[in-house]
C-alpha cells in the first residue's frame, strides 16, 4: 500500500461516533474497507446497519491487521486503557486516532507508546459533534457536516492558569501535517464536511471546558434545581415553554458519557465554575437596575456569533 492512500479503517467503538464516522466513511469514500470492533451485540448492530463490512468482538489483534487508519470512538478511560494493546498490534503504516472529548491525557498516553521516528503513527482528535442521546441507534453520515474537527498537534504552551488560549493553530498545523497519514485523513474529513482545526492539547481541554463542559454542568445544575421543586401538579415545569426544552437539551445526557471528561478536565472546570459562579453573582446584584441590559446585549452579539460559525 503507497503510505498516503487510507483503503482499510478499523473503527474502535461502534456507537454514536464510531458509528457515525464508519457510516460517513460509506457515505463519501470510495472502495473503503471498514472493519467493526465493540461488544458483540453493539458491532453486530452497526454491521445490520451497513456501517462497517466486518464485525470483531473480544481479541484485538485481528481486528487491526492490515488497517491503514484505526479509529479510537470510546470512552477517554477505555481509550487509554486501550493504547498500549493498539501500539503492540497497529501495522507499521497505521494512523491511529482518537476521538475523545478531553485531549492532555491522551497526547501523555500516546506520547509514551507512539515513537514518532518509527511505526504506527498517533493523532488526536475530537469531532465537535454529538448527540445527547448515544448509541449505534442514533449515528448518522451527516453528523460531521459543518462541524469543526479539532486535530491535536504537540506545539503549546500552559493555558489552565489564566483560562487564556495558548498557541496557534497555524504554527501547530505546520509542524503537525507533513506526514502523508495525516494528510490522506485531513481530506477524508473535508470529504465527510468537517472542518479540521489544529490546536494543542492544553489549548483544547480550556477552550472545550468553557465552550462544551461547563454548558453541560450548567444544564445539569438548572434540571437539578427545577426537579427538587417539581409539586404535585408537576409545577414549575407544566409551564415551561419551548425554551426551557431548548436550554435542558444537554440535562439528557447520561453520566456514563461525561464522567471520564469531567474527571480528566476538573482543573479548567473549576476555574471556569468559579468564574462562571461570580457572574451569576453579578446578574443578582443588578435585578433591580436596568444595569442588565449591558449583559443581555452581550449575550444577544455571542447568540448571533455562534449562528454565523
Amino acid at each position: 500500500m503507497a503510505p498516503h492512500l487510507i483503503n482499510r479503517a478499523t473503527i474502535l467503538g461502534t456507537g454514536l461516533i464510531g458509528g457515525s464516522f464508519a457510516l460517513a466513511l460509506r457515505k463519501y469514500t470510495e472502495e473503503m474497507h471498514i472493519s467493526g470492533w465493540d461488544r458483540p451485540d453493539v458491532v453486530r448492530e452497526a454491521q445490520t446497519r451497513g456501517a462497517v463490512d466486518e464485525a470483531f468482538s473480544g481479541e484485538l489483534a485481528p481486528a487491526l491487521h492490515k488497517s491503514d487508519l484505526i479509529y479510537i470512538a470510546l470512552p477517554i478511560a477505555a481509550t487509554v486503557d486501550l493504547l498500549p494493546e493498539i501500539a503492540r498490534h497497529a501495522p507499521p503504516h497505521a494512523l491511529v486516532t482518537d476521538a475523545c472529548s478531553t485531549k492532555v491525557r491522551i497526547a501523555q498516553a500516546a506520547a509514551e507508546l507512539f515513537p514518532e521516528e518509527k511505526g504506527p503513527l498517533f493523532l488526536g482528535g475530537h469531532p465537535m459533534a454529538g448527540r445527547e442521546l448515544s448509541g449505534i441507534a442514533h449515528a448518522d453520515a451527516a453528523l460531521f457536516r459543518e462541524n469543526t474537527y479539532a486535530l491535536i498537534g504537540n506545539s503549546e504552551r500552559p493555558v489552565v492558569a489564566g483560562l487564556q488560549a495558548g498557541s496557534s493553530s497555524t504554527a501547530i498545523e505546520s509542524a503537525a501535517s507533513h506526514d502523508p497519514r495525516i494528510s490522506a485523513f485531513v481530506k477524508i474529513l473535508e470529504k465527510i464536511g468537517a472542518r479540521p482545526l489544529w490546536l494543542g492539547a492544553q489549548q483544547h481541554d480550556y477552550a472545550v471546558g468553557l465552550a462544551s463542559h461547563l454548558p453541560q454542568l450548567a444544564a445539569v445544575a438548572l434540571a437539578g434545581f427545577l426537579y427538587d421543586r417539581l409539586d404535585e401538579n408537576g409545577l414549575p415545569i407544566t409551564l415551561a415553554g419551548p425554551g426551557l426544552r431548548d436550554s435542558l437539551r444537554l440535562a439528557g445526557s447520561p453520566y456514563s458519557t461525561w464522567r471520564d471528561i469531567v474527571l480528566t478536565n476538573q482543573e479548567v472546570l473549576s476555574a471556569a465554575l468559579d468564574l462562571f459562579a461570580r457572574r451569576l453573582d453579578d446578574l443578582r446584584e443588578k435585578l433591580a437596575s436596568r444595569e442588565l441590559e449591558a449583559d443581555f446585549d452581550a449575550a444577544n452579539e455571542l447568540y448571533k456569533l455562534l449562528r454565523s460559525l
